[in-house]
């Protein structure tokens, strides 16, 4: 016998008790082993989705399809996500692309050998781009494609781990002690790098006048244990480009022996498009390595990222590891080691059917979407908090004027906008800034200026409800925020484990929600 989910009467709701569950045989429904044509018609329709346990019956594939569909839809609209970087549009011949190369292991060199060149071709183009010193024409630069920035991030650092403790061995030194100098402005993966493979964090701290990193004190910062420098091209918060070229700079003034990775996650496909003439890349003698990440403005669907280096003699052979198990010998050096193909060939298609020149057309009209929301909101009162005209990534940070005495603060905003299906976040700034709260809107290819100035009449209408409420209602506001914090109600069902320790990430929760 199958039953429903137990249905409440009005009285049983009034006394909180349940009444017997519905048996649906009696009523002529659906059994176990039965399936009408309507997918609502069936008994899955009136039960809710397996949560914790396999179930032990198999469901019809067109009930399993829809069910799921369902379910989806009470996540949030890609498109009206403002708060990712994360690409949420390819045109159609890249999709299918894509899709047809769903069932490679990218890792099977062997199988798939022609997967494996074409990864070999983009970050060629990718190195050259970044003005990597000249390679004879027929050689492919020393890279390979991620998952995401995080596992670039990560074999950047392990590559400058182990050549400083190479070299600390080599002169008979102590190489337990690594350090690495970074803003506290950086994005979490850094912190984890640091963590997972045990190198100190030392940090150039943010201020309230200042959200990069200032070069003098990270140069300050350095010492012999440190195993290099990472500078921003794109800081998570506000998009500024950090001065990679004064750091570089003073480390050649000074002589001192120290790599810089340059972290252009998010502002590798920008600038060599919007502002060519910037010196952050290869061009400086002390990068020997950059990330970036193709599924942001590299206009790739997630996830996919990429790490370059200045030459192979930057990247240990110790992490090189030669396989031969799946049919011919290799070379990995990743972390990862199964996975697909599609991100790789999508990001060879957008090189190629885009070429420089149709980049350099998209990031220009993004620069420009962006420019005309900035003067839109600072219009309305809000104080900039981001770079305009190219001088920074695409996006917009902003923040209340503190001199206007409003009685309601950013979050309130951001509550207001998701309630007409905008995710525009807001955060608090990095640490020593922390006191800072803002906004901030991602301009990303399929954000035109017909979307934009949705989101403009929006935000104005939000500004406009919020200034008339009293602080009573304002109150009572913020605690139907805290009860309601996701569309779905299921924040509850997130894994909490460890949430109240005492950790370095504590109170950068701008670092961990909604600002990647």
């Amino acid at each position: 016998m199958v039953h429903l989910g137990r249905i409440k009467t009005d009285k049983d709701i009034q006394d909180d008790k349940l009444v017997d569950p519905i048996d649906i045989e009696s009523l002529g429904l659906p059994g176990a082993d039965e399936f009408t044509q309507s997918v609502y018609g069936s008994r899955f329709a009136a039960v809710d989705l397996p949560r914790h346990e396999m179930p032990e019956d198999e469901m019809p594939k067109e009930v399993a399809y829809r069910m799921i569909k369902d379910d989806l839809t009470l996540d949030g609209t890609p498109t009206l996500n403002l708060a990712s970087f994360v690409t949420t549009y390819m045109e159609e011949e890249a999709e299918k692309l894509m899709v047809d190369a769903f069932s490679k292991n990218f890792i099977d060199y062997e199988e798939y050998p022609v997967s494996a060149d074409i990864q070999n071709r983009c970050v060629s183009m990718i190195a050259r781009l970044f003005n990597i010193p000249s390679h004879d024409e027929n050689t492919n630069a020393m890279g390979t494609s991620t998952i995401g920035s995080s596992e670039a991030i990560m074999l950047a650092t392990l590559a400058m781990k182990k050549r400083w403790q190479n070299k600390r061995k080599a002169e008979g030194k102590d190489a337990s002690r690594p350090n690495i100098v970074m803003s506290s402005a950086v994005q979490v993966c850094w912190e984890k790098a640091a963590r997972y493979f045990d190198v100190e964090e030392k940090y150039v701290y943010c201020t309230n006048e200042r959200y990069v990193i200032d070069p003098e004190e990270a140069v300050n910062l350095v010492d012999e244990n440190t195993i290099g420098i990472c500078s921003i091209l794109g800081v998570t918060y506000t998009g500024e480009y950090e001065d990679t070229k004064a750091i570089n700079d003073l480390l050649v003034e000074r002589n001192i022996d120290c790599p810089i990775h340059v972290d252009a996650a998010s502002g590798g496909f920008v600038a060599p498009f919007v502002t060519p003439d910037l010196i952050w890349d290869f061009r400086l003698e002390k990068v020997v390595s950059i990330n970036v990440s193709g599924h942001k403005y590299g206009l790739v669907y997630p996830g996919v990222g990429w790490v370059v280096w200045r030459d192979p003699e930057f990247l240990p052979k110790e992490l090189i590891f030669n396989i031969n198990y799946l049919g011919a010998d290799q070379a990995s050096f990743t972390l990862n080691f199964s996975r697909g193909a599609s991100q790789v060939i999508g990001q060879y298609y957008q090189l190629i059917r885009l070429g420089k020149k149709g980049y350099r057309s998209i990031m220009l009209n993004l620069t420009r979407t962006s420019d005309y929301l900035a003067l839109s909101l600072q219009k309305m009162g809000f104080i900039l908090m981001s770079q305009t005209r190219g001088k920074g990534l695409p996006l917009v940070a902003f923040r209340l004027n503190p001199d206007d005495g409003h009685l309601f603060d950013e979050f309130a905003i951001a509550h207001a906008l998701r309630e007409r299906g905008w995710v525009v976040p807001a955060y608090t700034m990095a640490p020593h800034a922390g006191t800072l709260k803002m906004m901030r809107v991602v301009v990303r290819e399929d954000f035109s200026r017909s979307r934009c100035d949705a989101l403009i009449a929006d935000i104005k209408l939000a500004f406009e409800e919020l200034k008339k409420m009293d602080q009573k209602k304002l109150d009572e506001r913020k605690e139907h925020m805290k009860s309601h914090a996701t569309r779905t109600g299921r924040n509850k069902n997130t894994n909490n484990y460890g949430k109240d320790e005492k950790h370095s990430l504590q109170g950068k929760h701008g670092k961990t929600h909604a600002v990647c």
